[in-house]
């Protein structure tokens, strides 16, 4: 994902912003006092993508990918209408336990712009809903041209939505969150349907680092710049996870995309490393044989 890149990453102040102060409200309402269900994963499992990830000879990508990682962030279905037996084949080839988290296709975020989508996105969760248990939080990510003044269109679609299916939602149009009458009322609408307000961690949009949790989910992607700064990136991101933990956070799905993403299995074994010690998890360490010299 190239979205946010920039040529001139030291240049930039990657420091995390605090949390919004409703986050921590947010979290205390649903505490628990477990472990919470941590997925992490890449945007794509294609051998061209992940060049040097696979083992030679490997002929089932997703399958030895879902070895590796517990979850995949399912960008192909932005581009592409799968049908129902597709999903049935993704949720054979994996194993217990592991999530698909699938992009609503680009017809209902970026054509249609959520207007009249009801049937296509009755479509796409019909096709979708053959990953059974394994079909995680589905994410609506919206043009970086969508911008407030389409905030009934919002409404209608987020009350619509089934209720059974969790959703995350991502707005790139800074109007969304430089003005706060409409970011307070985007959250309250996000919080009282339950719906998960997605965080983007790239480099050249520090502008939508909310940093607002509308749900007991935390839903982050991060797109790492290729440079030495994402590995301190990845530990501050650490710490705050950990700070949510603390605070009652119940899921993080937390995807790792990189400017050139054949190196995203190498930041994702950094992190989870990272996360297992500081989190009490014990995630697989993706590759964890040829990676022993990141640690």
């Amino acid at each position: 994902m190239k979205f946010g890149s920039v040529e001139n990453p030291q240049d930039i102040d990657f420091t995390l912003p605090q949390d919004h102060p409703e986050t921590k409200a947010v979290l205390n309402r649903d505490k628990r006092a477990n472990t919470p269900e941590i997925y992490v994963g890449c945007a794509k499992w294609n051998r061209a993508d992940l060049k040097g990830f696979y083992p030679r000879g490997t002929k089932d990508e997703l399958g030895y990918y879902a070895t590796q990682f517990n979850a995949i962030e399912l960008n192909a279905t932005f581009y592409r209408i799968f049908p129902a037996e597709q999903f049935s084949k993704w949720y054979d080839k994996t194993p217990k336990g592991f999530k698909f988290f699938p992009k609503l296709n680009q017809e209902i975020s970026h054509w249609k712009r959520l207007n009249e989508v009801t049937q296509v996105v009755d479509n796409y969760l019909y096709n979708a809903s053959n990953l059974k248990e394994k079909l995680g939080t589905v994410f609506l990510q919206m043009h970086s041209n969508f911008a407030p003044k389409d905030f009934d269109r919002v409404v209608n679609f987020i009350e619509s939505w089934p209720k059974e299916i969790p959703l995350a939602v991502e707005f790139r149009h800074p109007n969304w969150y430089n003005d706060s009458n409409v970011s307070d009322e985007l959250y309250q609408l996000l919080e009282s349907h339950y719906i998960s307000n997605i965080i983007v961690d790239t480099a050249g949009r520090r502008d939508l680092m909310h940093m607002r949790l509308t749900n007991a989910t935390a839903f982050v992607r991060y797109v790492g710049a290729n440079h030495a700064s994402d590995y301190s990136r990845l530990d501050d991101w650490v710490e705050r996870l950990k700070l949510w933990k603390a605070q009652g956070i119940k899921e993080i799905d937390f995807f790792i995309h990189q400017n050139i993403e054949k190196e995203s299995p190498l930041l994702s074994a950094y992190f989870l490393k990272k996360v297992n010690a500081a989190l009490g998890c014990n995630l697989t360490i993706p590759n964890q044989e040829t990676q022993k010299t990141l640690f």
